[in-house]
């Protein structure tokens, strides 16, 4: 095969998501009320979630429509690419045939506006005016930011403050679409104040910068929450890209043996993963590997229980792979993988054996990035650089046993606002973080009592 693009029409974008929890032998328990820690109802998320976000999270259809509304925005950059990575082949000398789904088409750079563009729309449909989130590297937040201006809606984002010095960029892109951008943590939420009061010096993290997004969404009636992550109705959006993945292989006869995507709270993963999946529940064989940080390595390390989505402990209490709500993970530049815990339906996956998980150090992952950007031209953000490692490790495999395998992975975003990351790698600066274990020690020992 020579072809290294594969393309499908816009008329070709499906027209709905699919919802893993139709096919899941064993869904996850149901979220519990931060308070009374009983099973939440539909009630308890009101202040944080319009009503239709409320019905997709509890639902178990397997097909959701996707509103025409929200198709006409897709348009502007769906379906996106899959291309066929020959020259990286080539200098693995693997016989594996590489595929990546390449999602930094969007206009904000990465998948994250296949979630935010239905949220920002149900918030709008709901009369909803403002919408408040966090974001960790800055992907998220300046795909929501897209979207509220595409609605017509005001938008506040809580940025991890690392990535906010970090990532001087991103908060431009963010605030060009009319956002307003805050390091997180804050003086302005009383859970921001609480951790300055610990640690003036804290660096922040996606917990704490929930923590302040949901108190501030609380405590106004024109406001919303809006989460790209973790959550059910996420990770549904999120499915448009291995759907439309299944139609291209289709296209030059091919089917993956291995899918690959990074994983902090797992968006990215279970985008590309899930529809793939629903084949594996119907009997095909096809394996789905989640690519975490060694310095945040939630599913590898983590406990599985309930635990708080965010710091502070203002969310409903999920069951997950977590390494406690108090964990705050080493100052990595994968800033978008840098959470406690991961999606109560990846860690059913996880738990059930249905799916695999690995953790790489970000020396080796900037490796895999550089060696890609050198020989597929695109460069990669610091999270899509975890999924690129995994599909080099699977390659090199190859080329040890000879085995001509098909992997699949999902390049979730590009790298253009992460070139300060870059210059550390490239100068010898970069140093490897690992997972703190005497930290998340401590942060177990906080799990709330169940």
């Amino acid at each position: 095969m020579s072809q290294s693009k594969i393309l499908l029409a816009e008329q070709e974008i499906p027209r709905q998501w699919y919802n893993i929890q139709a096919d899941m032998t064993n869904l996850p328990p149901p979220p519990l009320h931060p308070g009374t820690k009983r099973p939440a109802a539909a009630e308890d998320f009101a202040p944080l979630f319009p009503p239709a976000l409320i019905e997709q999270e509890m639902s178990t259809e397997r097909w959701i429509d996707i509103p025409e509304e929200v198709l006409a925005i897709y348009r502007l950059w769906r379906p996106s690419p899959l291309f066929r990575a020959h020259r990286l082949e080539k200098a693995l000398g693997t016989p594996a045939r590489i595929y990546y789904k390449y999602e930094g088409v969007s206009p904000a750079g990465s998948h994250k506006p296949n979630t935010a563009v239905p949220q920002a729309y149900y918030n709008k449909q709901a009369g909803v005016k403002r919408l408040s989130t966090e974001t960790g590297a800055g992907q998220w937040g300046s795909a929501l930011s897209l979207a509220c201006s595409f609605f017509g809606l005001e938008c506040t984002v809580y940025m991890v403050k690392v990535s906010f010095q970090q990532k001087p960029y991103r908060r431009s892109l963010m605030e060009t679409w009319g956002a307003e951008v805050i390091p997180s943590p804050s003086d302005r939420t009383e859970a921001g104040r609480k951790v300055l009061a610990k640690d003036p010096d804290s660096p922040g993290s996606l917990g704490i910068a929930i923590s302040e997004a949901v108190e501030d969404a609380v405590l106004r009636e024109d406001t919303r929450y809006s989460l790209g992550s973790v959550l059910n109705h996420v990770m549904l959006h999120q499915t448009i890209i291995g759907l439309e993945a299944k139609k291209q292989l289709a296209l030059v006869d091919d089917y993956p043996d291995v899918v690959i995507g990074c994983c902090g709270g797992g968006s990215n993963f279970s985008g590309l993963a899930f529809p793939f999946l629903a084949d594996k529940f119907a009997g095909r064989k096809v394996r789905a590997v989640a690519v975490e940080p060694a310095a945040c390595p939630s599913l590898t390390k983590g406990t599985l229980a309930y635990d708080f989505g965010d710091t502070v402990g203002l969310t409903p209490l999920l069951m997950m792979y977590t390494l406690g709500h108090s964990f705050v993970p080493p100052t990595i530049h994968a800033g978008g993988l840098r959470y406690h815990g991961a999606s109560p339906l990846v860690s059913q996956l996880y738990r059930d054996g249905l799916i695999e998980a690995a953790a790489y150090p970000q020396g080796d992952v900037f490796a895999s990035a550089v060696l890609f950007a050198r020989t597929e031209g695109i460069l990669p953000a610091p999270e899509s650089a975890h999924a690129i490692h995994g599909a080099i490790e699977e390659a090199k495999e190859c080329a040890k046993t000879g085995e001509p395998r098909t992997i699949l992975f999902c390049l979730s975003g590009h790298g253009h606002f992460d070139l300060a990351s870059y210059d550390a790698y490239l100068s010898g600066k970069l140093e490897n973080a690992y997972y703190a274990e005497e930290e998340s020690k401590r942060a177990l020992a906080e799990l709330p009592e169940v």
